[in-house]
């Protein structure tokens, strides 16, 4: 929270995306206890139990809230099932389908997510900080339209020019709804948000500004219109020298960057705000040399200024829990490697 407000620490603080999932035995047995992934999402129970592992484990900065960034469309119906080996389904949107959408009951719906939270304030460390989340306007309407992940996501861009005053509604009506979640998180006991724009990189200039930068605006305005001391990441992966005003565009207090961005842009970055980053999540796989190498240049790089360590992406369930520990002593100042 000190890096959110500006400070730099030595060390940094540090926490992982996706700290809490497959590459953990402990995470794999609750997750076998819990049933459907979405049963694990909305018992908190559970939820609880998988947010705490990786901070029991590697006594991480932050915990950030278990859950799923495609709550808010199975909130609003649109059928959200999770099969092993495809990843997550949805019954695809149409222009009809964004007309009908009712927001009403979203929050009421989330109300088990809005309970773990509350419970993970409570049994955390004083000391730890309680990260909630959402998926960015763009990144959870890709999903919406094309009905399961794609790589490049053409079924939403193309849908974005057929029909841009339907996309455009899908977008707001996301941005309104995230933003009441986030804050709902925040009044439970979540300590800052993060907001995770995880497809950014598939989209041209002027789409990023439309469909990335406004929506995800939108919503850090209406938080902080509400929660004037909230705090906010904004990540937008894959977004490159986009980034150079996203910050300024959007109003975040920090924003994640991913491996591709080069460490002396990144350096730009920070000289405007803290950022968050940016270790390929591929280094922990591999260990040894090339994630001490990959470290090290993090800190050299920067170091010296307002900097929350992390990966550039999800930690992947082939990263070794072991190397995770000698990641965490490496950033601390540890001999580890």
């Amino acid at each position: 929270m000190r890096v959110l407000e500006g400070e730099t620490l030595a060390p940094p603080p540090i926490w992982l995306m996706r700290q809490a999932g497959r590459y953990l035995p402990e995470y794999r047995q609750t997750r076998a206890q819990a049933g459907s992934f979405l049963d694990l999402c909305y018992s908190p129970d559970h939820a609880v139990e998988v947010t705490l592992q990786p901070i029991r484990r590697y006594g991480f900065d932050a915990a950030i809230l278990f859950s799923d960034i495609l709550v808010i469309p199975d909130a609003m119906k649109r059928n959200v099932r999770f099969t092993e080996g495809h990843g997550p389904e949805m019954d695809p949107i149409d222009v009809a389908g964004i007309d009908a959408l009712d927001p009403t009951n979203v929050i009421d719906y989330l109300k088990p997510v809005l309970e773990t939270v509350r419970r993970l304030r409570d049994e955390l460390p004083g000391e730890t900080t309680l990260l909630g989340f959402c998926g960015a306007p763009w990144t959870v309407a890709t999903y919406m339209i094309a009905g399961h992940g794609t790589p490049d996501q053409a079924p939403a861009r193309l849908f974005a020019y057929r029909n841009p005053k339907a996309f455009e509604k899908l977008l707001m009506v996301l941005a309104e709804i995230s933003a009441d979640y986030l804050v709902a998180q925040i009044d439970a006991g979540a300590d800052a948000v993060q907001i995770f724009d995880s497809w950014a990189g598939v989209l041209g200039e002027h789409e990023f500004e439309a469909f990335a930068v406004r929506p995800v605006a939108r919503m850090i305005a209406s938080i902080k219109s509400r929660r004037p001391k909230a705090r906010v990441i904004a990540f937008a992966k894959g977004a490159g020298y986009l980034l150079k005003n996203y910050r300024q565009a959007t109003n975040a207090d920090a924003i994640g960057l991913d491996w591709s961005v080069p460490l002396d842009f990144a350096a730009e970055l920070q000289k405007e705000g803290p950022i968050q980053g940016n270790l390929d999540p591929m280094r922990v796989v591999a260990g040894g040399a090339s994630l001490t190498e990959g470290i090290d240049r993090i800190l050299q790089s920067l170091g010296n200024g307002p900097l929350i360590f992390n990966l550039g992406h999800g930690i992947t369930p082939q990263a070794d829990p072991e190397n995770v520990r000698l990641l965490v002593e490496r950033v601390r100042g540890g001999k580890g490697l």
